[in-house]
């Protein structure tokens, strides 16, 4: 089983605050990868929340305090995060069978309410789900019905609030997969990842990528309704830069490990997409845009004969050609991806009109010495080894 990070609800009893629930929530960036995670079996998992529960939390427990039923053994320490926590639970569960005593019926009371309590929590996101569906699911009024203006824009903040809570929620894996079972990815879809207003849209896109981030059915779910070629469409023309950005978030959460999603990417002409998103004036889709192309040219090397026979290292070059910016560590981390390992690549990059060799040697002199630019002068140095077989003026020692 997998265990993203993970948050720990304190609850209170008896007049001390008390561990008694285990809410697992995936703390995620929007490449789609999480910060940190954990491979444990289930049983540990098992084990984790019991020992939580009746050895270590409880007030009146004596091993933790005491060191052992005898009271000889040294005392253990509280686990002081979540990796001790893990720790706890495995040796837990490897541990030889000990002397076990009756539960009283104080502490048998006190571990069925502090589990009840638990998973009461699961439940009430489920309801909380509904209620934001219940409210995304209405009608939207209308000037042509006798609404007024401020009726129209108190259900718009309804509708921003109900994808706020949802985008929320759904960062828990499970809460992901609760949503689309209760038919509220095929909502998104139909009525509102394209919705006139932009509040809207940047929202429900947003809601897709985080829903669909490292959870299977989600994503086949999400291709099966159409959502691929409406995330390139908001890509493409949508003339707001908010759903822009956040339909590449969606997009990016679509095609990376999911097979089918690169698929309908490929068919769609998402390469050309993306290279347009590139080109745009909006430094943070320029940014993420080459970042997502770097990252499927290394996953996926095979597509580098289909990037190359639509220009992709003559437009690569062209942006580096640019004015100077940040945005550039990323093409050439991109073209690095293109051309290692790949002759065509660097017969490509080699051709003289280009007039890449000495671009490169005098970007290399240009950001030597700045710590800032470091990637981008490493980057540098690759392609110039690569493509001309030739190293920078100075030697890196130097720097």
């Amino acid at each position: 089983m997998r265990l993203p990070y993970g948050r720990l609800r304190k609850l209170g009893w008896g007049g001390k605050r008390v561990i008694c629930r285990v809410s697992c929530k995936q703390d995620r960036r929007e490449s789609g990868r999480s910060t940190w995670g954990a491979d444990i079996p289930e049983s540990s998992f098992t084990v984790l929340v019991i020992c939580l529960h009746v050895r270590d939390l409880h007030p009146r427990s004596p091993t933790m305090a005491e060191g052992g039923t005898d009271g000889n053994q040294p005392p253990r320490e509280h686990p002081r995060n979540l990796q001790g926590l893990l720790q706890m639970a495995v040796m837990a569960g490897n541990a030889e069978p000990g002397q076990t005593e009756p539960m009283s019926d104080e502490r048998r009371q006190w571990l069925q309410e502090a589990m009840v309590e638990a998973f009461r929590g699961q439940m009430d996101e489920v309801e909380q789900m509904k209620e934001c569906l219940r409210i995304l699911e209405e009608l939207s009024p209308g000037a042509e019905r006798g609404e007024s203006s401020e009726e129209m824009h108190s259900d718009l903040d309804r509708r921003e609030s109900a994808l706020d809570v949802l985008a929320e929620l759904c960062e828990n894996l499970d809460n992901a997969a609760d949503f689309c079972k209760l038919e509220g990815m095929r909502l998104l879809v139909h009525r509102y990842l394209e919705h006139e207003e932009q509040e809207l849209r940047w929202r429900t896109a947003h809601l897709v990528g985080t829903c669909a981030q490292n959870v299977p059915m989600v994503q086949e779910q999400a291709l099966a309704l159409g959502c691929m070629r409406k995330l390139l469409r908001l890509l493409d023309h949508d003339p707001s830069e908010a759903v822009r950005i956040k339909a590449l978030f969606a997009i990016s959460c679509l095609v990376r490990a999911q097979e089918a999603g690169l698929q309908q990417f490929l068919r769609l002409d998402g390469f050309s997409v993306l290279m347009r998103a590139m080109q745009s004036n909006v430094q943070k889709l320029k940014v993420k845009s080459a970042f997502l192309l770097q990252n499927l040219l290394i996953n996926h090397p095979e597509q580098k004969e289909t990037l190359c026979s639509m220009g992709m290292v003559q437009q690569l070059v062209a942006l580096v050609q640019s004015e100077h910016s940040t945005f550039h560590e990323h093409v050439l981390g991109a073209l690095c991806s293109l051309v290692t390992d790949f002759p065509q690549g660097v017969r490509e990059c080699q051709e003289p009109e280009l007039a890449l060799e000495e671009l490169l040697k005098e970007r290399c002199r240009l950001l030597r010495n700045q710590e800032e630019f470091q990637e981008e002068l490493d980057f540098c140095e690759t392609l110039l080894r690569l493509c001309f077989h030739s190293q920078p003026e100075e030697n890196n020692m130097d720097r």
